[in-house]
């Protein structure tokens, strides 16, 4: 009942979703939006044109559709993406722009025959479901190529290319490299946390988005809307640049390098593999600052020593848990840090960690957030009391 665009990969799905999403509104289109996790608020899943999901709407659709779902016994991720179509679908939207859950062959997301295919890059995450080499997760994500559809290829990797080129010809999908197709020539920070892009096709381009990974998924949505147009979406260089500059107000995005106070300056950001951290580190390293602290938290199914081994060792780190089941208790994670000549203090939950960082946090110092998106969720609900703590 409605056009889709389906946007997978290991990391930059949630950013590159959403700033598509921003600048198809900027162009006049009603546009759904399908993403996960949530971070504060369970209705942040849905969205239509940046607003979410109602509480009565929920409910409604509990409640409706309940005698159809409950002999199912689906997964709480298969009902909340039916809670979505059905949604999208009542609401008529245009195009609804929907994020795959884990993986993309078996992905209850995938039963969608969207205008275009979207793979953002592969890094190891979900290994226990997806398999362990680059080689077996690029096949798990190549699931979502579908005929004769275009499929857009964010970063590739000799052991991830062959993957998604065998795919796209038995799929007789076109397939585009954004690498090859979209150039950046130079890259500039504003003093407001932006970035200033000077591209193949448009100069002066300012994105919202201030992280260093925003520099490939830029290059990955400015290819899908070069299809897009191609489709023959209306989508004009003005569209294109609002979106960019206002994607958080356009579509409510958080935690994506997200400044929360300055002196100390503070960033939390929801990078939880080792793909993200690496950007996550290069840019810390980048900043000027007098000393680094780490509030930091991971869950129990990640690559935890492959993050560990990344991490500065000159940041003085806060240890803390998520308030979620499958959270990383804090005194485990210290102790894996020790390996890593990372060293700091324990703490039982978010609110607690970062307070005692702002306590120790001299002015000119950074504090950094994140290890997980949980870790951030639980910061971004308690951020005004943390925030206004004053220690």
């Amino acid at each position: 009942q409605f056009k889709t665009i389906h946007v997978g990969g290991t990391n930059g799905k949630g950013s590159c979703s959403h700033t598509l999403a921003a600048i198809l509104q900027s162009a006049g289109y009603k546009v759904g939006l399908y993403t996960s996790p949530h971070l504060v608020d369970f209705r942040e899943r849905i969205r239509i044109n940046g607003t979410p999901i109602s509480e009565e709407e929920v409910i409604r659709f509990v409640a409706d559709e309940r005698h159809f779902f409950e002999p199912l016994h689906p997964s709480f991720f298969e009902l909340c993406t039916a809670m979505a179509f059905n949604y999208f679908a009542k609401q008529k939207v245009d195009v609804a722009i929907i994020e795959v859950g884990l993986g993309g062959r078996l992905d209850c997301t995938n039963i969608i025959h969207p205008d275009l295919s979207i793979i953002t890059n592969i890094s190891f995450d979900h290994v226990q479901f997806l398999g362990n080499t680059l080689g077996k997760i690029a096949s798990e994500k190549a699931g979502i190529i579908k005929m004769n559809t275009p499929i857009i290829i964010g970063e590739t990797h000799p052991e991830t290319r062959p993957v998604f080129v065998e795919e796209a010809l038995k799929k007789e999908a076109p397939i585009h490299f954004a690498e090859e197709e979209i150039q950046i020539t130079h890259t500039e920070p504003t003093p407001e946390g932006k970035v200033i892009y000077q591209t193949n096709k448009y100069d002066n381009l300012i994105g919202e988005l201030g992280g260093f990974c925003q520099i490939h998924n830029t290059k990955t949505i400015l290819c899908a809307v070069q299809q897009l147009q191609k489709l023959g979406y209306s989508i004009q260089e003005s569209d294109i640049r609002q979106g960019f500059d206002q994607v958080c107000a356009l579509t409510g995005l958080m935690g994506r390098w997200q400044k929360m106070r300055q002196n100390p300056t503070l960033i939390c950001d929801t990078g939880h593999n080792t793909g993200g951290i690496k950007y996550i580190v290069e840019q810390l390293s980048n900043l000027s600052y007098n000393h680094l602290h780490m509030v930091i938290g991971m869950v129990n199914d990640k690559d935890i020593r492959g993050v560990l081994s990344m991490l500065p060792k000159y940041a003085t780190y806060y240890f803390t848990k998520a308030s979620v089941s499958r959270a990383l208790n804090e005194n485990d994670l210290h102790q894996l840090a020790q390996e890593f000549d990372l060293n700091g203090t324990i703490h039982p939950d978010v609110k607690s960690a970062t307070i005692s960082a702002l306590r120790y946090a001299d002015k000119n110092d950074l504090i950094f957030v994140g290890g997980s998106s949980f870790i951030v969720a639980d910061f971004l609900t308690d951020s005004n009391i943390i925030l206004k703590s004053n220690p």
